[in-house]
């Protein structure tokens, strides 16, 4: 895998983001978490989860032969149904352009109905409870609702969960921009590694384009700084200047004043 090359390279991740296109994979989640990548992805909201506290028993038969497998203690339930009584509260995770984001967020531990399936009771064929993982909902001010899965620590508070699952939109903005504005979209080719060569440079460009971009905004802001700075200098300047001509002048009349016997 692509990915085991580039961090035998030395390349350190942070966390993987993907849509709900790719999250509703068990398969993919699985094969993260065994690279030991942490990540978080979009669900659809009737992907089945158990709550974290699930336990595996065996029942009891009341006649025939005794169950050689364990069967969890409750039911999976879909994830809108999961976070339906949890607590809401509203989390901002960045500045835009018209203000602060905002969105309402609940976060519960659930363990993913992604396991082996096996008959279950009377339910037929079931998965199994999986790994353990944050079960994320959001609801958008235009009534939108979506759900997310992320394998981040226990102790993460819901804040870090929202603004890791919102910096998706720093990825899906680089997308549009390859696509829109440096032609990733326009290979006409047929062949895997003609299509790996287009791709490859459309991000050498892109990534060229953004070091000139941040390196110019850096000096930018240091040009204003600097600009600011002796703006502020010179007005002190200005200011000492000013007060120390006052005071000279005042220090000079004084002699003179005495002299005419005006009281200070």
């Amino acid at each position: 895998m692509m990915v085991d090359r580039v961090r035998t390279a030395g390349v350190c991740f942070g966390c993987v983001l993907a849509d709900a296109g790719y999250g509703m994979s068990a398969p993919f989640r699985h094969a993260l978490s065994e690279r030991g990548l942490k990540w978080a992805v979009g669900i659809p909201r009737h992907q089945k989860v158990y709550r974290g506290d699930v336990a595996l028993i065996f029942p009891v038969a009341g006649r025939g032969r005794h169950r050689r497998r364990h069967i969890p203690d409750s039911k999976s339930i879909a994830a809108e149904a999961m976070l339906a009584g949890a607590s809401w509260r509203s989390v901002s995770w960045r500045r835009g352009t018209k203000g602060r984001l905002s969105a309402r967020f609940a976060a519960v531990r659930v363990r993913v109905a992604d396991g082996p399936p096996q008959r279950i009771r009377d339910m037929g064929g079931q998965h199994m409870p999986g790994d353990e993982a944050w079960l994320i909902g959001e609801r958008r001010a235009t009534g939108e609702h979506k759900y997310y899965l992320s394998n981040l620590s226990t102790d993460t508070p819901i804040t870090v969960l929202a603004s890791t699952i919102k910096a998706r939109w720093i990825c899906e903005q680089a997308h549009q921009q390859l696509k829109e504005e440096l032609g990733l979209d326009h290979f006409e080719g047929r062949s895997w590694h003609g299509l790996h060569r287009h791709a490859l440079m459309t991000m050498i460009a892109y990534a060229f384009l953004q070091h000139h971009r941040l390196a110019t905004a850096r000096r930018g802001k240091k040009n204003q700084w600097t600009a600011t700075t002796a703006k502020l200098t010179r007005r002190a300047s200005s200011y000492h200047h000013s007060h120390h001509s006052r005071a000279a002048f005042a220090l000079s009349a004084l002699p003179q004043m005495v002299q005419l016997g005006i009281a200070l």
